[in-house]
């Protein structure tokens, strides 16, 4: 049996600390791939940036879709845990959410190419969806707040009308190589400084 496998009729045992760094490492190699390249890059680019072999990818995850939704899990977690360690080691809650915004734009632009993946499976796709309005938008709200609370920024914004509006601008990304979303979003961002 192996670690995190069901034994008899018992509960699953938590993975080894090494093979949760290796999955973590092949999770932040594929991500970085699929920002770079899109969600069909070729899993021989992934193995080349985790420095792993392609078995060993096949092995983790054996369909494409298991590897794109496992990135999209990881990334929102990223995302979440995030949020709080730049409000705590940012010199402003504004640049925090500067921070966390530009984050949040490199796991939209991974995104775009699940809902292909994903399109003959409508209730796996709308879970993911609530799974990321659960973790993210709290996170969202709380750098917003931070900032008007500081007076950096006007406060009536909600977390959600701020995602949108950043997924918004970052549809484009993927058909037009002269299309700066990163660009557009920073001027979102800076719309939201007081005067």
């Amino acid at each position: 049996m192996k670690d995190g496998d069901p034994g008899e009729g018992g509960p699953a045992r938590p993975k080894r600390a090494d093979a949760r760094r290796n999955e973590k490492t092949l999770l932040d190699a594929a991500a970085a791939v699929f920002v770079a390249s899109g969600v069909d890059a070729p899993v021989r680019d992934i193995a080349a940036e985790a420095g792993v072999g392609t078995a060993t990818i096949y092995r983790h995850f054996p369909t494409r879709a298991d590897l794109i939704i496992a990135v999209y899990r990881h990334q929102v977690e990223a995302c979440a845990e995030a949020g709080p360690a730049l409000l705590a080691s940012s010199a402003t809650p504004y640049a925090a959410l500067g921070q966390w915004i530009d984050r949040f734009v490199d796991f939209l632009v991974t995104k775009h190419g699940l809902a292909a993946v994903l399109r003959s499976d409508n209730a796996g796709f709308e879970a993911l969806h609530a799974y990321f309005l659960d973790r993210l938008v709290p996170v969202c709200t709380q750098l917003l707040d931070a900032a008007a609370a500081a007076g950096e920024i006007r406060s009536d914004l909600e977390a959600i009308q701020l995602m949108r509006g950043v997924g918004n601008l970052c549809i484009g990304a993927d058909s037009d190589p002269r299309y700066d979303a990163r660009r557009l979003v920073e001027i979102l961002i800076a719309g939201l400084r007081r005067p």
